[in-house]
């Protein structure tokens, strides 16, 4: 069996494990990505802020294979809108798209399965994996002294401990249809769930009935497609996509709920995007999320890898912001499934307008007044302790408003109410219009 050294591993090659290996090695880190092309063939709907995201972390090439904005037509709540529009992705093109972006930034990527690994096994700091290349007759072992978890909903998780919303399964159903139509999306809520359908502009359509898994009973992998094509047969957001025969691509039923791991961090790994925490897909926000996670992980691991003493911060820092994004996004679904009071007593729609809780999805239970507390936060390249503004609207805190630290200014402002930003601003070693903003933003948390 070979043996591989290396430094910094990524398990998996999407959206959250390149943002993450990008920004490694901005900080200098040598970078190993593993992954294997995604099982299914999928078509996604992002926003424009994805993209900006995207752009955000250094993934310039893979952009071509989002397309530029198209008609949403959604039918919800006894209405129906087609104001908004979204960009469709043809997911397996993306990906082959950063797998090559990846390299091109000089990150090494290993085409292989990984057969086994189980955080800290080794016992030596470091971490031992199996994978498997498609052309090795042998698992080969890898050896990594720091691992980060981004393989998606498809990474494994301990036994206990794992924090699950309403179980949720996804029909999906790839087709190809005549090329010349119209690009564009549809969602349309129904009694026993809800149905998200699709159409690149080449032609390739994609329909999506996401229903509880308890309520319905699934044929053969085999009758799959031609089940999800019956079921939307009667649903209008569905027949545009259905207006002429497509052969058929490929069909899934894939579990789609809420799911936080109980871990996300320890020494020497990290879970980001799905592998940390996944969102309702109702939310629509599903790379934006993976992303969310992993944006500052770069810093965390800079920070777990050369400030030992920083270390707990780093963990807190990442622990906090993950178990944040699921709570919030958790929420925002819960909203979405609210607005729709037709189906309110169906069993879909009664659990999932309840879970998590009844807090608001942005900010924290109640209305305690702002104060300063020392929290971890990003500094540059790593992540230390400093004074933050919690406010009821941020809870974690804020560290910096346009470049002014917001706790000394809210002690000064606090300590002489009535002097002017101008008498302030040289104290804070800020300009005075960015003393403005950030005492602008100061009153719109109800701070005085």
């Amino acid at each position: 069996m070979t043996r591989i050294d290396r430094g910094i591993v990524v398990l998996g090659a999407g959206p959250a494990g390149a943002a993450v290996a990008l920004g490694l090695r901005r900080l200098g880190h040598a970078v190993t990505v593993v992954g294997t092309p995604r099982a299914f063939d999928a078509i996604e709907g992002v926003s424009d802020r994805v993209v900006a995201g995207l752009r955000g972390v250094g993934i310039e090439a893979a952009l071509a294979a989002i397309a530029e904005p198209s008609p949403r037509r959604a039918t919800w709540a006894g209405s129906t809108t087609a104001l908004n529009h979204e960009r469709l992705v043809d997911r397996a093109a993306f990906d082959r798209l950063l797998w090559q972006e990846l390299q091109d930034h000089g990150v090494e990527c290993l085409l292989a399965r990984v057969m086994r690994w189980v955080p800290g096994e080794s016992g030596d700091g470091g971490h031992t994996l199996q994978i498997q290349r498609p052309d090795d007759a042998q698992p080969q072992t890898l050896r990594a002294r720091f691992v980060v978890e981004a393989r998606g909903c498809l990474a494994p998780h301990p036994p206990q401990g794992v924090t699950r919303g309403p179980e949720t399964v996804a029909l999906l159903w790839r087709g190809q249809g005549a090329p010349g139509g119209a690009a564009g999306s549809a969602v349309e809520s129904l009694p026993g769930g809800w149905a998200w359908c699709a159409r690149l502009p080449g032609g390739a359509v994609a329909l999506q009935l996401t229903v509880d898994p308890s309520a319905i009973t699934l044929p053969p992998r085999a009758q799959l497609g031609a089940f999800v094509r019956e079921q939307l047969a009667a649903v209008e957001a569905a027949l545009p996509f259905l207006d002429s025969p497509a052969a058929e691509v490929h069909a899934l039923a894939r579990t789609s709920g809420a799911v936080l791991a109980p871990e996300v961090c320890g020494d020497t790994w990290l879970r980001v995007g799905d592998a940390a925490m996944a969102a309702d897909p109702l939310s629509g926000n599903g790379i934006f999320q993976s992303l969310s996670s992993a944006l500052q992980a770069p810093m965390v691991v800079h920070t777990l890898l050369n400030h030992p003493a920083d270390a707990p911060h780093a963990q807190r820092f990442h622990t906090e912001r993950v178990q944040g994004l699921f709570q919030r996004f958790a929420r925002i679904g819960r909203d979405f499934y609210a607005q729709e009071a037709r189906w309110a007593g169906e069993p879909f729609w009664a659990v999932r307008r309840a879970w998590p809780d009844a807090l608001p999805a942005h900010g924290a239970e109640g209305d305690a007044p702002p104060h300063i507390e020392q929290r971890p936060v990003v500094d540059r390249d790593r992540i230390r302790l400093a004074e933050v503004l919690v406010t009821t609207e941020q809870p974690l805190g804020i560290w910096h408003v346009d470049g002014v630290e917001v706790a000394p200014l809210w002690r000064a402002a606090r300590a002489a109410p009535g002097r002017e930003v101008e008498a302030l601003a040289p104290l804070l070693g800020g300009s005075v219009p960015r003393a403005q903003a950030a005492l602008r933003w100061l009153r719109a948390q109800g701070g005085r």
